[in-house]
C-alpha cells in the first residue's frame, strides 16, 4: 500500500557486497549446513513463509498455511512477519546476506524484485512446474502479463493490484453544472476556468503537497496514473532501457502546466484538501476508504464525490485509459531447495485453486485480488455489494500496469520529479524543456 514515508531499498556497500555473495553461491544454510533448519524431517517439508508487517495479511496467510496442512500433511508452512527494520526491503536484504532468507515472501513491489534478480536472489516463477497452472485457475491471464521483466521471466507473483483512480468531488462539479466527471483534457480545463471564476482561490482543481515533491514513490500516483492513460499503458522503462513515448509525457507534462496557468493547482499543505472541499480532483486508493468512515463520514460515494480512471489527451478514446498499478506480490527465493521450492507453488497452487480464498482476502484487507475476473465471480459478488465504491477498482485490475522492473527504480523516479514534472507544477521550465531533461537525465542514469 501506498507509503507516508519513502522507503529507501538501498543497503551499504557492504551489506549490498554481502548480498551479492550470498546470492551468487546459489546456497542457503540448508545447503551450507550452518544454522540449517530442518526443513526435511520424517518426509515433511518445511516452508518459510514471510507475510506483510500487516495483521489481516499475517492472520490471512496463517489460516491459509492451517488449512493446507490439513490436507497435505507433507509440507509444514511456517507464517511470520516480515522484519521491518529500518525497512522490509533492507530486513529481506540483510536475510539474503546472513542466508537466513526464507523460502517466500509477500510483499514485493516490481523494482524491488528487480533488485533481487539482479543479484540472482529469486526463482523465475515461470520456470517452475505448477506456476501456469495458478495463473490459469486464478484467472489472472491480463493482470500478470505485464508483470513479465524484460528478460520474459516473471519473477513476482501479484497478490492484490490497487488500480489507482482519481476521486472527484461530485457537490463541487454540480455546482458548475456537471452532472458527471470530465474524461479529456480539454474538459477539464474547460471546468478549471469555471471553477476558478466562480471561487477564486477558495478552490483548486488538483490540491496536493506532493505535486511539487521529488519523493520517487510520489510519482506513482500523479505523473504514473496520467501517463499510463495516455501511453495505453507504456512501461516507460523496460528493464534497462527508456521505452517512454514522447508524445504521451509531453501531453501530461503540457497538461498540468496548463492547469497551472489557469490557477487550478495548489502544491502546497493543506489539511485534506480534497476532503474538506478545497480541492475538486484527486488519487485515491481503496484503503482511504476506512479514513473517510472515520474522519469524514459525510464524504458518500456517488452523492459528493465518485471515482473515474485518469482524464486522457483529446485524441485518446477515455474507454481506453490505463492507470498506475499499486501492488505487491509473492517471490520465492532461489537459496530454498528444490523441495521447498516445490512445495512452495504446491501452497501457492491451493490456496488460488479456490476464488473463496481471494475472497476472504479482499473481505479481510480490502486490497483487490489480483484477478481478471473480480466483477464477474461470484465469490466477490457480495463483497462488491456491500462497498460499492471497491466496484470501479476490481473492474480496472486488468487495466493497471504495475512499477518499472529496474533496480534503480528509485534513483530514476526522482529524475522524473527533479528534471520534469516537480518543475513543470512550479512553472520552472516548459513541458518540452523538462521532457527533454528527464530524458537524457533517464538514459544516463541506465547505462
Amino acid at each position: 500500500m501506498k507509503k507516508k514515508k519513502m522507503i529507501s531499498v538501498l543497503l551499504t556497500a557492504v551489506m549490498a557486497a554481502g548480498v551479492l555473495s550470498a546470492c551468487s553461491t546459489g546456497q542457503s544454510s540448508t545447503q551450507n549446513g550452518d544454522n540449517a533448519p530442518n526443513t526435511s524431517a520424517g518426509g515433511v517439508t518445511t516452508i518459510e513463509f514471510w507475510a506483510a508487517p500487516n495483521p489481516t495479511q499475517q492472520a490471512f496467510w496463517q489460516t491459509m498455511a492451517k488449512d493446507y496442512e490439513a490436507v497435505n500433511s507433507k509440507v509444514k508452512v511456517n507464517v511470520s512477519a516480515m522484519k521491518e527494520s529500518p525497512t522490509s526491503e533492507a530486513g529481506i536484504q540483510a536475510a539474503i546476506a546472513a542466508k537466513s532468507a526464507p523460502t517466500m515472501s509477500e510483499n514485493i513491489n516490481r523494482g524491488f524484485a528487480a533488485q533481487l534478480s539482479d543479484s540472482k536472489a529469486l526463482v523465475p516463477l515461470d520456470t517452475l512446474d505448477g506456476f501456469q497452472d495458478i495463473v490459469k485457475s486464478r484467472s489472472m491471464t491480463n493482470t500478470i502479463e505485464p508483470w513479465r521483466f524484460a528478460d520474459s521471466h516473471q519473477y513476482v507473483l501479484p497478490i492484490y493490484s490497487n488500480a489507482m483512480l482519481f476521486g472527484w468531488r461530485l457537490d463541487t462539479l454540480k455546482e458548475l453544472g456537471y452532472s458527471e466527471p470530465p474524461k479529456t483534457y480539454s474538459e477539464i480545463l474547460e471546468l478549471t476556468k469555471k471553477l476558478k471564476a466562480k471561487y477564486g482561490d477558495k478552490k483548486f482543481l488538483w490540491a496536493k503537497a506532493d505535486l511539487a515533491d521529488p519523493t520517487a514513490w510520489k510519482r506513482w500516483f500523479d505523473f504514473y496514473m496520467l501517463y499510463d492513460a495516455a501511453s495505453n499503458g507504456n512501461k516507460f522503462i523496460e528493464g534497462d532501457k527508456f521505452t517512454g513515448v514522447d508524445k504521451a509525457g509531453l501531453d501530461v507534462l503540457t497538461f498540468v502546466d496548463s492547469l497551472r496557468k489557469e490557477n487550478g493547482l495548489l502544491a502546497r499543505q493543506v489539511t485534506d484538501p480534497f476532503e474538506n472541499g478545497v480541492g475538486t480532483f484527486v488519487d485515491v486508493g481503496p484503503w482511504t476508504f476506512t479514513t473517510w468512515a472515520e474522519k469524514y463520514p459525510e464524504l458518500k460515494y456517488n452523492v459528493n464525490y465518485t471515482l473515474t480512471m485518469p482524464p486522457v489527451p483529446d485524441d485518446v478514446d477515455p474507454a481506453d485509459s490505463k492507470t498506475f498499478a499499486d501492488t505487491k506480490g509473492l517471490v520465492i527465493y532461489a537459496s530454498a531447495t528444490k523441495e521447498q521450492q516445490a512445495a512452495a507453488v504446491d501452497f501457492i497452487k491451493w490456496v488460488y485453486s479456490d476464488a473463496k480464498n481471494d475472497a476472504a482476502w479482499f473481505e479481510q484487507t480490502m486490497l483487490p485480488p489480483a484477478r481478471d475476473d473480480l466483477t464477474s465471480n461470484e465469490a466477490f459478488t457480495s463483497i462488491l455489494d456491500q462497498h460499492p465504491e471497491l466496484k470501479p477498482y476490481a473492474e480496472n485490475v486488468p487495466n493497471a500496469i504495475p512499477p518499472m522492473d529496474n533496480a534503480k527504480y528509485n534513483d530514476l523516479q526522482t529524475i522524473i520529479g527533479e528534471q520534469a514534472f516537480n518543475k513543470v507544477v512550479k512553472g520552472g521550465i516548459t513541458p518540452d524543456a523538462g521532457w527533454a531533461n528527464m530524458k537524457k537525465a533517464i538514459e544516463s542514469a541506465l547505462k
